[in-house]
C-alpha cells in the first residue's frame, strides 16, 4: 500500500488501457454495451455498461423565501430495489446532443417545475455509478422564485411539486439513514 500527502496522488487519472471491442447489447431509452478492455500487462476483461452520457441536476432554491423546490417522481428501479418507487427528487435530466449543460439545466427547470432559474451556479460534476454506467452529472444550484413554481399540466414523470423550507430539506437529508431521501443527486457527497 502506498501513502502520500500529495493531492495529485488521490486525483482520478487516465488509465493505461486499450479498448479492444465494443458491442451494443440492447438499444432503447439508453444503450447497453459490452466492452472488451486490456489494461497494461493484463488479460482482456469484459465489462457491461449502460451508456447514459451527460446529465444535469439542479437544486432549485428560493433564498428570499428560504425554500427549495422538489418534485416527486415514480422510478421503477427504486420500486424494485426497496419498494419505495415514489421518490423525492431535485430537477434532473439528460443533456441533449449539441446542448450545453447550463442550457439543459434551464430547460429541465422549465419542464419540471415551471420556472427558469434567475441564476445558475455550477457546483461540481460527478459520475453517478461508474462501475456500471458512464452517466456524468453536472450539479447546479438554481436561484428561483418558488412562488412561480408549478407542475406542468402535461407532466409525464413528475406527480407532485413540493415547496419545503431549507431546514426541512436539510433535516430529511440528515435522516437519510432512515431512508427519508434516497435519490443520489438529491444527496450531497459524504466527507
Amino acid at each position: 500500500m502506498t501513502y502520500s500527502s500529495d493531492t495529485n496522488a488521490i486525483a482520478d487519472a487516465a488509465a493505461d488501457v486499450l479498448i479492444e471491442a465494443r458491442e451494443v447489447l440492447a438499444g432503447g431509452f439508453r444503450p447497453y454495451e459490452r466492452v472488451r478492455v486490456r489494461r497494461a500487462g493484463e488479460d482482456v476483461e469484459t465489462r457491461d455498461l449502460l451508456r447514459a452520457g451527460p446529465a444535469v441536476a439542479v437544486l432549485p432554491i428560493d433564498l428570499a423565501r428560504e425554500e427549495v423546490v422538489l418534485i416527486r417522481q415514480f422510478r421503477v428501479a427504486a420500486q424494485l430495489a426497496n419498494g419505495k418507487g415514489d421518490l423525492v427528487e431535485i430537477v434532473a435530466g439528460h443533456v441533449e446532443e449539441n446542448e450545453a449543460p447550463p442550457a439543459t439545466a434551464r430547460r429541465e427547470c422549465i419542464e419540471e417545475i415551471g420556472v427558469a432559474p434567475e441564476l445558475l451556479i455550477e457546483l461540481f460534476t460527478y459520475l453517478t455509478s461508474p462501475g456500471i454506467s458512464d452517466e456524468e452529472v453536472t450539479l447546479f444550484l438554481g436561484i428561483v422564485d418558488a412562488s412561480r413554481a408549478a407542475l406542468a399540466p402535461d407532466a409525464r414523470e413528475a406527480s407532485a411539486l413540493l415547496r419545503v423550507s431549507i431546514d426541512a430539506a436539510l433535516s430529511a437529508l440528515a435522516h437519510r439513514r432512515d431512508a427519508t431521501v434516497v435519490f443520489a443527486p438529491t444527496l450531497p457527497p459524504m466527507p
